[in-house]
């Protein structure tokens, strides 16, 4: 049939239209095939970087989610995953891995067409998917049963069991890591998922689950569920078989996944939500160029449309002016280009929608802040690119302090002494992480220990070479509930069970 478009509408990102032979369908999985979606509803999506149309992709049903929960049930409690043993799980787990990484330009292309993020951008690229896996399946041997009690009448033992069907659902910024850093250690722990990808970014997903079928992996252990999150996420929320969710995205979202296992079944929620990460800048840090270039390369990486991006420059007032035009010196040098480019650097923003709500934001700021470099839509090849930006003297009570963007906006906010910059830092209700840059050892310990964020890093950037994965991090306030990657978001995949045997 036909697409049917709203005509003023043309360049939506979701746009529901009917099933259209002309353009490539992403359809869901589940238990080990490729399914057609119960609803004719379909998603029209454009891809960022020209404006046109790409792909279509089931808007979802709620049938469509409880056939995939309904899969995974089936195969956890059938035993076709968490009763295998150990070394054959790990055996189809790599090779899960291998296959990840064989395809990678595959999945990496899949996204640049699905949301921009440039295909030669190394951080959370489908490689770094498949080391995550790697990591995931050795860190569980670090995972031991305790034995409290063993005596010639009794036996007390405690060990962690997988929790059972998993819930992941994922945002669109990073897809196909955004995907594994759920769907990795939910396998490893012997659990059966039902992934849920962002219905911007939902080609990668279904081929990661295509793999783990081809590495062996039995049906129903991995099923992706393709639609709208107000259909396929709230089902699974609320799902009573769902036995944990795991979700990244928004705060409003989370909040609303929280209160999903609250009204069914108490599930285990896993939330990691918004930020507004500070780079707290003192006068004695060891050099302003090396400070600029890693502030300013955080924010520009996949266009500031990355959780942890430290947004919020807090800078001495003495060296306010200096660090202010080496920050512009390097927005100038920014060129946009297409993400299928090898060599390309800087995209687009995900969507039409996130690009407007972006502008919105900025064009607000200017209202309220001193607007110092950027702010306008870049004009390349009509997709949906956005100039660095730069606003100066932004107060604390400022939207533009306060909210998440998620787009390449910095703010300049100044401070005299550590107690004023660690104020500024708290001020707002997120904490997934901070940076800070000065070479007193005790201002940095200060600065480690009271600003309220899940990874403090000082004189460094945000932790991106191999390795990285093995650092657990829990954020605080409304950046979310639930610890993430390590060994402790491994374990959070299980259940503790205690086995007690009394004996003659």
């Amino acid at each position: 049939m036909d697409a049917v478009i709203n005509k003023s509408n043309t360049k939506s990102q979701t746009i529901v239209a009917k099933e259209s032979k002309s353009k490539v369908a992403v359809r869901s999985y589940i238990n080990g095939i490729s399914v057609t979606s119960s609803s004719d509803e379909r998603l029209q999506l454009v891809n960022p970087a020209n404006g046109r149309e790409s792909i279509t992709m089931p808007a979802g049903s709620e049938l469509d989610a409880m056939q995939a929960v309904a899969s995974a049930k089936e195969a956890f409690e059938k035993g076709l995953w968490p009763s295998l043993a150990k070394a054959t799980r790990q055996s189809l787990l790599h090779a899960f891995a291998n296959l990840i990484e064989k395809h990678a330009p595959e999945l990496d292309r899949l996204d640049a067409e699905d949301m921009g993020k440039p295909i030669g951008l190394l951080f959370g690229n489908a490689s770094s998917a498949a080391s995550l896996l790697r990591y995931s399946i050795d860190a569980m041997e670090s995972i031991t049963a305790d034995a409290y009690n063993s005596d010639k009448s009794c036996l007390i033992a405690q060990q962690l069991v997988p929790r059972g069907v998993v819930a992941a659902v994922v945002p669109w910024n990073f897809p196909t890591l955004s995907a594994m850093s759920k769907v990795a250690p939910a396998l490893a722990a012997g659990n059966c998922v039902v992934l849920k990808p962002s219905e911007q970014s939902p080609q990668s997903a279904t081929r990661l689950a295509e793999l783990a079928t081809e590495a062996g992996i039995p049906p129903g252990v991995l099923n992706v569920v393709q639609g709208q999150g107000n259909i396929v996420a709230r089902t699974l929320g609320l799902h009573m078989d769902v036995n944990m969710i795991a979700f990244t995205g928004s705060t409003a979202v989370g909040k609303l996944m929280l209160q999903y296992a609250g009204q069914s079944n108490m599930k285990v929620a896993h939330v990691e939500c918004g930020g507004k990460s500070p780079q707290i800048v003192f006068a004695d840090c060891h050099g302003l160029d090396e400070v600029a270039d890693s502030i300013v390369e955080l924010i520009l990486l996949n266009q500031g449309q990355l959780c942890v991006t430290g947004s919020r420059v807090i800078v001495e007032q003495k060296i306010e002016i200096e660090l202010i035009e080496k920050i512009i010196q390097r927005f100038r040098k920014v060129s946009p280009g297409d993400p299928l480019d090898p060599s390309t650097t800087y995209g687009p923003m995900a969507s039409l929608q996130h690009m407007q709500k972006v502008l919105g934001c900025i064009e607000a700021g200017a209202k309220t802040a001193n607007l110092m470099y950027g702010g306008q839509r870049l004009d390349f090849n009509n997709g949906f690119f956005v100039e660095p930006t730069l606003f100066g003297n932004v107060s604390v009570e400022d939207p533009l302090f306060q909210d998440e963007i998620f787009g390449p906006v910095l703010t300049i906010t100044r401070f005299r002494t550590l107690d004023e910059a660690i104020e500024i830092a708290n001020a707002t209700a997120y904490g997934l992480a901070a940076y800070a840059w000065t070479t007193n050892l005790n201002a940095g310990m200060r600065l480690s220990t009271e600003v309220h964020a899940g990874m403090v890093t000082v004189n460094a950037a945000t932790p991106t070479g191999e390795g990285s994965e093995a650092i657990s991090t829990e954020p605080y306030g409304m950046s979310g509930v639930g610890s993430e990657f390590g060994v402790a978001g491994l374990a959070s995949y299980c259940r503790a069970q205690v086995r007690w045997f009394n004996h003659a």
